[in-house]
Parts: C-alpha cells; structure tokens; sequence
C-alpha cells in the first residue's frame, strides 16, 4: 500500500468513526424520549472470571441502559469458548459465574433475559445461510480474525474462529436488537452484520412487504476509557493483572499493593506520560464519581503508597454490595439455573419466530 492509499484509508477511518460517534449520540438522547424504541444484544464467552475491565467497560452500563427502560439480551456465549481453544474447560462454573454477575450487578432477569448459546438452537442454525452471504476475503479482512491468525504463528486456525464474525451476527440478528453497545475496536463486527442483514433483504426478499427479516443494527458507542492491567499491560483475564469481581477485599488489596507505577513521588494524573499511575487515578475516578485530576491533587506529594490504598479503599466500598449479593447467588445453584432456563426459553421463542421468518423469505417452508 502506497503511502497516499494508506492516508486515504487513515482518513475513511477516521470519518466513519465520527459518523459512528455523532449516530451514537443521537441514540443516546432517542433512548431518553422513548426506550421502548430500543432492544440490545450484549454478552461474555465464559472463558473465565469478570473482572474491572468487564464491569467498568460494559456490565456496569447494561445494567444503565436495563434501567432507562431499554429491553435488554444478555448472552452467556458458551459455544465461542471453543473458537480458539481445544476445550471449553470449567465451563459449568464459568457459565454460572456469569449469571451470578450479572444478577450481582444489577441485572433484573424480570426486565433483562439471560441466555446461552447452547441452549438456542435456532440461533445458530441461522449461521447457514448467514455464511452464504459473506466471503472468506470478507472475514479474512475482520480485525479480530486477523489479529488472531497472526498469533497463531502457522498454526491452522478453526473453521469457527474464521467465522466468529458471523456468529455475532447471528447473535445480534436473532433477536432483532437494533442497538449494540460496543468499544470502537468491535465496530467492525457490527458493521458485519449489518451487511449479513443487508444482504439477505437483498438476496431474500422479506418477511412482510413492510418490514425487513432482519433490522440494520447500530452502536452504542461505550465512552469508558481502556483499562490497564496491574502490571501496566492490556487488561486480559489470560495475563493474570486483573481484579475479579468474586475476589475478596483482602485480595484486591493484595493485589494493588503489587501495582506497577512510577518512580516520581508526587502524584499527576497523565494518561500519555505516566500509564499507571493514570490508570490507577482512572480506576478511583470511576468507583468514586470524582475526577482523576482532583484526585492526583488531592494526593499530591503523598505517593503512590496512598494512591494505592486510596484505590483499594474506593474499589472495596463500590464492591461490597456486588459481592455480598454474589456469594448468596452462586451458593444457591439452582436459583442461576432457573434463570438461565427461563432466559433461554424466552430466547428460543424469539429464535424460532426469527427462523420461521427467514425460512419464508427464503421459500423453504414445505
């Protein structure tokens, strides 16, 4: 690529993102004049415990958006857990842990339905003729696909990596959400399955002369900051620089006792220059409500010491409630499981409507 293409290509990106963030602003104010407007797809592969990056980055506003009246999916994506990996693990833990997050964090299973991918089979027998409708260069070109095969080194990826893609569209078309919350990083997956929508209207015709199968999805653009690790890398439950939700007061400070920060003394709240002491300012700004700016003043030449158990004295009050809830949840098993089974009967009425409906548009009904 010359460097004039690469610029243009620089410059699409940049105007689409704008598009993106001036649509989900205007999204944001729709949701206020009339929420019943509105129906999200949101979710986690249970491939281990949640931790800050996953309340602060997405749980905490799910529960946000359920709240402002927004009819809310949440999906437990078990069948992803085997994209990249050779088996799903403790995977019957990992599942119920989820719930028992959500249901934690505000969650309301009455106004919000839990379900997973396993339990739905109508959902995925939608990835059929959704793989009709892209090519392999398509999916070859998706970030996550491609940053995944660059870290398999030659190793041959899996057919269900290739087409993660489309799973979350099938995941996000099923249902018939029309708004996604997602990071900027995901907005190639929703642009998918927009694409797999628009395709198939084109392809397929409809379900009625008025209306499409399927809607044209749009984001909801998440305005939290990414989120460092302990050690000042990416956040990831694989690194081990997290903090659980499920970990105990006592851990959590364990834990930031440990965190990486700097050798300057006073404290200044510089995302560029200084990474991780910023990230820990962030993490007290965001179980406190105050600014990270004010808090750097506050501590000012006291060091990273008190910026430490500032943090940890700030997430520990935020989390108290969250846990306590959580250990009555997960210690009751069949409550969770009740849960995931009503949810994942509500999700496969609205499966079966979907496949019913995509049968018709395409003539297979005999």
């Amino acid at each position: 690529m010359t460097r004039s293409e690469d610029a243009l290509e620089t410059a699409t990106s940049d105007a689409s993102l704008a598009r993106s963030k001036a649509r989900s602003a205007e999204i944001d104010l729709a949701i206020d004049q009339d929420p019943s407007r509105f129906r999200i797809l949101t979710g986690d592969r249970p491939t281990g415990h949640l931790h800050l990056g996953h309340y602060f980055g997405t749980l905490r506003n799910r529960v946000l958006l359920q709240n402002r009246g927004v009819e809310t999916w949440v999906l437990v994506a078990d069948y992803q857990v085997i994209t990249d990996r050779d088996g799903v693990g403790p995977i019957r833990e990992r599942v119920l842990g989820l719930v028992a997050d959500y249901l934690a964090a505000g969650i309301d299973p009455e106004r919000s339905t839990i379900f997973n991918h396993s339990g739905v089979p109508a959902l995925n027998q939608l990835m059929l003729p959704f793989l009709s409708l892209v090519t392999e260069s398509e999916l070859h070109r998706n970030p996550t696909v491609k940053a995944e095969l660059e870290a398999t080194e030659g190793r041959a990826m899996t057919g269900l990596m290739l087409t993660y893609p489309v799973h979350q569209a099938a995941d996000i078309l099923f249902c018939k959400a029309n708004i996604v919350p997602v990071g900027q990083d995901q907005l190639p997956h929703l642009e998918q399955a927009r694409l797999i929508a628009q395709r198939f209207d084109k392809r397929y015709g409809r379900a009625t002369p008025e209306r499409p199968v399927f809607p044209r999805p749009e984001a909801l653009l998440s305005e939290v900051p990414l989120l460092l690790g302990t050690d000042g890398q990416k956040m990831s439950k694989s690194r081990g620089n997290t903090i659980e939700l499920r970990m105990s007061a006592d851990q959590t400070a364990k834990i930031l006792k440990k965190a990486k920060t700097d050798a300057e003394r006073r404290i200044t709240f510089d995302p560029e220059g200084r990474p991780e002491v910023s990230n820990l300012l962030m993490l007290a700004s965001l179980a406190t409500g105050e600014a990270p700016e004010a808090i750097a003043d506050r501590i000012g030449d006291s060091g990273a010491g008190m910026l430490k158990n500032l943090v940890t004295e700030s997430l520990n009050e935020m989390l108290a409630p969250l846990r306590e809830r959580r250990a009555e949840l997960i210690a009751n098993e069949d409550y969770l499981l009740s849960i995931l089974h009503a949810g994942n009967e509500r999700a496969n009425e609205q499966a079966d409507q979907t496949l019913s409906e995509v049968r018709t548009a395409m003539q297979m009904v005999y």
